[in-house]
């Protein structure tokens, strides 16, 4: 049986957007209320007052996002250090028969430059090189034969170590990136491993990015202090 609660909970749960802010109470819960009725009224084919919505809106439980979200703020609070590195470049080639070779090529001029930055990410049609600025000749070099895509000079990063249980909690980039864009910083880059997270900005982005990350460390320990 269809019931005003239900139908509000359907609607609701279609946005994962809508639901966190609702658990952060970033939401205007009669605004909301208004903006449903109709299709809540269509579904249930009659009319409806505003104030039942609402209700079914304040009854509902905080659910899984609510749950998730604890999770995240307490594992942000054991992030390990932050890397910041600076006069990075982006390059991107499209892929070919012969980029495989350039790659070992510029592996090879790397081996004697154990503090390089340097990171490869292969996609199906391109290939992203991400380095230290002192590289960019050698990689004009090495890869003049090859299309280049794209290049971007003047980038900076922040590389985040993640604490091995990473892998087991869900939403862990979708938490950091999402403050990273509610503070306007655009990501031009995202590298990860298994326990590392790097995140690749514009230089004039850095300061924003790391006090960012910072604050979100801070917060969540701070949080945990006041659980205790």
């Amino acid at each position: 049986m269809l019931t005003i609660g239900k139908i509000t909970e359907t609607i609701i749960n279609r946005s994962p957007f809508l639901r966190e802010a609702l658990t952060e109470d970033l939401i205007n819960v009669s605004a909301l209320a208004r903006k449903i009725k109709p299709e809540i009224e269509e579904n249930l084919k009659k009319e409806i007052k505003e104030g039942a919505i609402i209700m079914a809106i304040k009854r509902m439980t905080p659910g899984f996002y609510h749950k998730i979200d604890l999770k995240i703020r307490n594992f942000m609070g054991s992030l390990g250090d932050f890397l910041v590195r600076s006069d990075l470049e982006d390059f991107t080639f499209e892929n070919s028969d012969t980029l495989t070779m350039r790659q070992m090529e510029l592996m090879q001029i790397l081996a004697d430059k154990r503090d390089t930055f340097y990171a490869v990410c292969r996609g199906v049609s391109e290939t992203t090189i991400i380095t230290s600025s002192s590289l960019a000749q050698d990689i004009r070099k090495v890869f003049n034969s090859e299309k280049e895509i794209s290049h971007s000079p003047d980038l900076a990063s922040v590389t985040v170590k993640l604490p091995t249980v990473n892998t087991e909690i869900s939403g862990i980039y979708y938490y950091i990136l999402k403050h990273l864009a509610w503070e306007g910083i655009n990501i031009v880059e995202i590298v990860s491993t298994t326990n590392e997270f790097t995140i690749v900005v514009n230089s004039n982005d850095i300061d924003s990015t790391f006090s960012t990350l910072m604050q979100l460390k801070k917060l969540s320990k701070t949080a945990e202090v006041e659980e205790a």
